[in-house]
């Protein structure tokens, strides 16, 4: 399996919200729907992606920028227009200045004028619809240029604008499209700044000893045992594996098996000592321990913390 296909196995959207905002320069809104990641791109007119504590990115007309759900963030016609409107998941449209609400329509804010702009968003709005892996190895934000896009964005305003029988089905599978299409674009560029160890699933040893891990985590697992399964010394894998990945296997080992905890945690109501088992922990007490010492914060806290404060850097 590639990275991307990895990555991106337990995606799929369920009830993606849609959007499609027209406006009238100046325009600024500030995103707060509290989704786990967010796609845009425009149907007209350019638009600046500005993050908090990140340098702006310009988004022209084509381009799937997607943002990760901890980056709160402002999306404009330019980084210097103050923002008029705050957007929550339940407001994706208002009749304040700059953004006209359309009767009648569900999807749409806003009626075609002259010079105005036309943002399409679109929103994953369940966590447990995007692994913790692939959130913490996506960048605060990414662009993928339109030329590379399998699709037009007049075909996302099309099926935006519809309301048929099993709409809410091809709107999913759209937002899956749009998600797969801008990572391998991601992946594809010389200068994206992938984690090592994606990077490293195409060497032929690493990979395969990334795949042994990632498909058995609760395995007790050497650097001997896992150097034998790829027919490498203990010595060659451990280098190997260190200047690829940028740690030991051990050390990703017990990484890997936090991440897939934390999604358990979210995703299931299993305790905490059947979670620990699976992922690889004799039990409760000792998944805690290594959770706190990389999460900063216990299990529990984790399941009822809030979606956003979830999503944490990968450190690599």
């Amino acid at each position: 399996m590639d990275v991307v296909s990895e990555l991106l196995s337990d995606v799929r959207a369920r009830g993606a919200v849609f959007r499609q905002a027209i406006m009238r320069p100046p325009w600024a809104l500030r995103m707060a729907s509290g989704a786990p990641l967010t796609l845009a791109t425009m149907l007209r007119g350019h638009a600046w992606i500005v993050p908090d504590q990140h340098e702006p990115v310009l988004i022209e007309t084509g381009d799937v920028a997607v943002v990760r759900g901890d980056v709160p963030y402002v999306v404009a016609d330019d980084p210097a227009t103050t923002p008029s409107l705050l957007v929550t998941s339940a407001d994706y449209c208002s009749s304040v200045e700059g953004v006209e609400r359309a009767a009648g329509a569900a999807r749409t804010c806003g009626t075609p004028v002259d010079g105005a702009a036309v943002l399409l968003s679109g929103a994953f709005q369940r966590r447990g619809e995007l692994s913790e892996r692939l959130l913490q190895a996506l960048p605060a934000v990414l662009v993928a240029p339109a030329k590379d896009s399998p699709f037009t964005v007049e075909t996302v305003a099309a099926e935006i604008a519809r309301d048929r029988p099993g709409q809410q089905l091809v709107l999913d599978r759209l937002l899956d499209l749009m998600l797969v299409s801008a990572l391998r674009n991601w992946f594809d560029s010389p200068d994206a700044n992938v984690p090592a160890w994606c990077r490293a699933l195409d060497d032929a040893v690493v990979g395969t000893a990334l795949r042994l891990l990632h498909d058995a985590p609760a395995h007790p697992w050497t650097v001997a045992q896992l150097a034998a399964e790829v027919g490498v010394s203990r010595a060659a894998l451990a280098r190997r594996f260190t200047t690829l990945v940028g740690e030991p296997p051990m050390a990703y080992l017990t990484n890997w098996r936090i991440t897939l905890a934390a999604d358990l945690l979210r995703e299931t109501d299993h305790t905490v000592g059947t979670i620990a088992r699976k992922v690889g922990y004799a039990n409760a007490y000792a998944l805690s321990v290594a959770f706190k010492r990389l999460r900063g914060i216990r299990p529990s806290e984790h399941r009822n913390s809030e979606p956003a404060q979830r999503i944490r850097s990968d450190p690599s």
